[in-house]
């Protein structure tokens, strides 16, 4: 089987959409009550257009069919959809600054296949050819172990703060490049 990696379009919101649901509900069960899943949908979870138009955002196809996704960033914003309140769209200085690891979402039924892992290598690789020596992210706690065996690092510990008085904990995480 193989794999296209490819710079997301526009065009792809209405599937990373739905794909960023099912792997929200679906991977993230164990980490996260279902309460919070929900709520996190669409604020703390989902598509952060600037990525695309930034062409910071990754695709991962098969067959057609869009099975994972993620991206970097050269902006300020460490996590968050296009509805979460506080973004910081400002421009990072790769001399001084992290470049940000961002939104990697895989479909179910698609994990362990090293998808992620060539997504973040892309990021890495991208984010380093734009000046950055430096990445920091925003993990998941089911997105923990990805990023660890990638060689990054916690730094702290922080909640989103959600609807309905609920919060999810997201590790902020960082490691220096080559």
């Amino acid at each position: 089987m193989s794999f296209i990696l490819r710079t997301a379009e526009l065009a792809d919101i209405p599937t990373l959409k739905d794909l960023i649901t099912e792997s929200v509900i679906a991977l993230q069960a164990d980490d996260y009550s279902e309460a919070q899943r929900r709520a996190a949908l669409g604020t703390v979870f989902g598509v952060d257009t600037q990525l695309i138009m930034d062409q910071t955002y990754f695709v991962v196809e098969t067959s057609g069919e869009i099975v994972a996704c993620g991206g970097w960033s050269f902006r300020k914003t460490l996590y968050g959809a296009d509805a979460l309140a506080g973004r910081e769209d400002n421009r990072l200085d790769p001399a001084v600054d992290a470049a940000r690891i961002r939104a990697f979402f895989v479909k179910p039924g698609w994990t362990r296949r090293g998808l992620g892992g060539q997504i973040l290598k892309a990021c890495e690789a991208a984010a380093t050819t734009a000046g950055f020596r430096r990445f920091e992210l925003g993990a998941t706690l089911t997105g923990i172990p990805l990023y660890r065996a990638y060689g990054y690092e916690p730094i702290e510990t922080t909640e989103a703060q959600m609807a309905g008085g609920l919060s999810l904990a997201i590790v902020r995480m960082g490691k220096n490049g080559g």
